[in-house]
């Protein structure tokens, strides 16, 4: 089959899946229950579907296709949903701890404002929350990504082996991390996660968790330049 057919393919399967909850009034007030009632599971679903798709878009790039040996969807599909639970607990913690700290350093009406419509006092709050998060919880959930990541390749994208034990030691000590450093953390982290989470700390919060999936997709593709730079 033909690349522009596969790509042809893929964005009409990427249409279809959103397609839905923008046309079906009941399926949007089912998605919107559901999340508020079984958050976690919500944040499992959506990494695991949408950072996926990020991953495999990054595949494309690097190699011209959507699928390969050893890739290991599913592996990776479980990783995102694993990862997807810590994010949405790292946004409960950090949405709710760095506003009482704005707090306590003498800011007033902290929640008022975040209740309040879009302000820049809002914007900055937003912000301040956002550098919490990506300087504390992010270089951690990157880096286990990253282990994670190099155990589904060692073991060939099987599931089997993938639910083998992972090798942390072994993995930590040969981990690109001038790559890690220089890309992922210091121009990632500044340049992109904290402006991205500003705008994902300004959303509803039913919201908040799809977006920052959504964003997943961005990062499979900044993962895949990353890579291309490095040959």
């Amino acid at each position: 089959m033909s690349t522009k057919k596969n790509d042809f393919i893929f964005i009409i399967a990427f249409v279809l899946l959103f397609l839905p909850f923008f046309i079906s009034d009941e399926l949007y007030h089912f998605y919107k229950e559901f999340n508020q009632l079984h958050s976690l599971i919500s944040s499992f679903v959506k990494f695991a579907v949408l950072a996926t798709l990020g991953e495999i878009i990054g595949l494309r790039i690097r190699t011209g296709h959507y699928l390969q040996k050893g890739f290991g969807i599913l592996p990776r599909a479980l990783v995102w949903g694993f990862l997807g639970i810590t994010i949405k607990v790292a946004f409960v913690i950090f949405a709710i701890g760095t506003p009482a700290f704005l707090e306590s350093m003498g800011l007033e009406n902290v929640k008022q404002i975040m209740a309040n419509p879009f302000t820049f006092h809002k914007i900055g709050i937003a912000f301040s929350i956002s550098i919490a998060m990506n300087l504390i919880y992010a270089p951690v959930m990157m880096t286990l990504h990253k282990i994670t990541d190099t155990h589904i390749i060692n073991n060939l994208g099987t599931l089997k082996g993938f639910l083998s034990p992972i090798k942390f030691g072994e993995i930590m000590t040969n981990l690109d991390w001038k790559t890690q450093w220089n890309f992922t953390f210091k121009k990632t982290i500044p340049f992109f996660w904290i402006p991205a989470h500003t705008i994902t700390f300004l959303l509803p919060t039913d919201f908040q968790v799809l977006f920052a999936a959504i964003l997943g997709i961005c990062l499979g593709v900044l993962l895949a330049f990353a890579n291309l730079n490095k040959k």
